[in-house]
């Protein structure tokens, strides 16, 4: 066979394979990945899985704040009177809730940036949450007296209990047997128990009420608040005396219209007559609150 042919087919055969390899090159390039690009793969669902992870922990961390910003308006600012901080406020102007939907077709560095602005809005918000805790560490330190001067435990010593008699509401009248409403609480206990005010006050009336009350007291606290303690045996204040938290103000007696041994206890606010039950709160655990309230809830009949 010639040379020049035999060169012919050895060239030939070479950009054969060249050619293939080159199909079969593309072909694996189109279809299978490098190590290269294996390893960039598995970095993406490890950044998606750790991203995942970080958009929860910020939801979380979002709600725990929100829990914090309801508590401070609805209760502590309640408290002390001061008025709830806006929304407006709490999320500052430049930052707005965010969408998680949004980030599912967004790059890294927009995902990034999302994320940032999130951060962002949470440090605010917990800079103002810091910032309104201050100022109501500021009025406990300045009402100090005005703390001292919310009922806030039981007239007699009832650890167990065991003396709540009849509830705040609608009763059983123990004389006409009707429905009627009751004022307050009664705490049932033995001739002589020692009856406490509730909170720092004056003593605005001291005397006997042939109608119903029997032998009473009344203690002004300021801020809008009274307390009323009924049918004592005996009364040991007089009217005009400033009284302290937990001082002996007479003893637990049936005077007045009564049915047994007992005091009856009022919470007077700006007039209104209103539960004691939610008074008790130096007194009573959060399980022994739940208790009182079930128990004072009970449709019975009342001692007076």
């Amino acid at each position: 066979m010639p040379l020049h042919t035999r060169l012919l087919r050895i060239l030939g055969f070479l950009s054969a394979a060249l050619v293939s390899a080159a199909i079969i090159v593309g072909i694996a390039f189109r279809f299978l990945d490098s190590p290269k690009e294996k390893k960039m793969r598995q970095d993406v669902v490890t950044m998606q899985e750790k991203y995942l992870l970080l958009q929860k922990q910020i939801e979380s961390l979002s709600d725990d704040v929100s829990d914090l910003e309801q508590r401070d308006n609805d209760i502590y600012r309640s408290i002390f009177e001061a008025a709830p901080l806006p929304d407006s406020v709490r999320l500052g102007k430049e930052y707005s809730q965010v969408d998680w939907e949004q980030y599912k077709f967004k790059n890294t560095n927009e995902l990034i940036d999302e994320v940032g602005k999130e951060i962002a809005s949470l440090k605010h918000r917990i800079s103002t949450q810091k910032n309104s805790f201050d100022t109501l560490k500021n009025l406990v330190q300045s009402k100090e007296e005005m703390l001292a001067s919310i009922p806030a435990i039981q007239p007699v010593s009832d650890k167990t209990l065991d003396h709540v008699a009849s509830g705040f509401g609608y009763r059983i009248d123990p004389i006409y047997k009707t429905p009627k409403m009751h004022t307050g609480l009664d705490f049932a206990a033995a001739m002589g128990t020692p009856i406490y005010a509730t909170a720092n006050g004056v003593v605005e009336d001291a005397s006997f009420d042939e109608g119903g009350y029997g032998n009473h007291v009344i203690l002004n606290h300021g801020y809008g608040y009274e307390t009323l303690y009924g049918h004592m045996v005996r009364i040991k204040v007089r009217r005009g005396e400033k009284i302290k938290r937990g001082q002996v103000i007479g003893w637990v007696g049936s005077t007045g219209k009564s049915t047994g041994p007992h005091v009856h206890y009022e919470v007077i606010r700006n007039g209104q007559k209103i539960n004691p039950v939610h008074f008790f709160f130096n007194d009573l655990s959060p399980t022994d609150y739940e208790r009182i309230v079930k128990i004072a809830a009970a449709s019975n009949q009342s001692f007076d």
